[in-house]
């Protein structure tokens, strides 16, 4: 599988990643056996880059993943992990029990970009996964702790880069203003935006990916089936973690229809999307299954007419 070169970094990125939030056990139960068998199939389709991060079931997703990786060659695929919510002790609370199953139920998540939270949370990761570094150092989520995310967190992952910790640098986010912000106020290697380059939000087209080839930086694609909806587009399908409204829900199903009389399943087209876009380093698919795995590499091989892409563009977009 192609490689691809993340910004002015060392590291290297497949055109294909594994999202590992779902062998966290995150909004749905997997096994100790599936999540394994998901990560070996990953690797035998060719994917050499995971990215996890502790949110993901109390660090179950970070521990599930080192160990799946732990035999294979620690310079032949690439980890990336997540800072800004450090594991603290104590009873679970909201989402840790709604969603947390099979995860330690005496642990919390407590939002920290300080430097010193950064800084622990990094050397955790690195004992849950059972490695000397993590390759790629994102800031979590950090749309309400913006300064302190720019003040502290930031200045701490490049401390660390420059100690040889992690790799490369910079932040995931379900937004696009803050991600562009980290490209044009940081040496950030790369950003991770999830559900903003796809077939039914293209925000991301508008400054992010611009932004990030004017300035040789990289984007990770994330979300591309906006939670599923792009999927499977039917009645009552997930979009942005909460129900597809009809409108949306319209325009997929039409997408679908366009794709049909190519003979092109719509995931297919949703997922090889992101890749058409220059800027765009590797397309994130969270997986929970080997089943899902080699599926979704196999829709990434799958030849898609340049036709079908010309019927999908939407108004404004080239």
């Amino acid at each position: 599988m192609r490689r691809n070169k993340i910004g002015n970094s060392t590291v290297g990125t497949t055109e294909l990643s594994f999202g590992a939030a779902g062998i966290g056990n995150l909004f749905t139960p997997v096994g100790p056996a599936a999540a394994r068998a998901a990560v070996d199939a990953a690797w035998e389709a060719g994917i050499r880059y995971f990215d996890t991060a502790p949110h993901y079931g109390l660090g179950l997703s970070e521990r599930r993943l080192g160990d799946a990786l732990r035999e294979r060659p620690r310079d032949a695929y690439v980890i990336s992990s997540k800072v800004g919510r450090l594991l603290e002790p104590g009873p679970g609370q909201g989402d840790d029990l709604a969603n947390g199953f099979a995860v330690p139920a005496d642990r919390h998540r407590v939002w920290d970009f300080s430097a010193d939270g950064v800084r622990r949370s990094v050397e955790e990761s690195l004992v849950r996964l059972g490695t000397d570094r993590i390759d790629i150092a994102y800031l979590h989520d950090p749309d309400d702790h913006a300064d302190d995310a720019f003040r502290h967190g930031y200045p701490a992952l490049e401390q660390l880069r420059s100690e040889g910790v992690v790799g490369a640098i910079g932040a995931g986010m379900n937004q696009t203003a803050m991600l562009t912000r980290f490209l044009r106020d940081t040496d950030a290697d790369v950003v991770l935006c999830a559900g903003r380059c796809t077939l039914l939000d293209r925000s991301a087209l508008d400054t992010l990916l611009p932004e990030a080839q004017a300035r040789g930086r990289s984007v990770v694609v994330g979300g591309v089936f906006n939670s599923g909806l792009l999927a499977d587009p039917r009645p009552g399908a997930p979009y942005d973690y909460g129900a597809a409204p009809a409108g949306v829900l319209d325009r997929a199903l039409r997408m679908k229809d366009v794709c049909g009389r190519y003979g092109v399943p719509l995931r297919a087209a949703a997922l090889q999307f992101p890749r058409r876009q220059p800027a765009v380093a590797s397309v994130l698919v969270g997986t929970r299954s080997a089943a899902e795995v080699r599926d979704a590499a196999e829709m990434l091989r799958l030849e898609i007419p340049e036709a079908l892409w010309d019927e999908l563009a939407e108004p404004g977009e080239g």
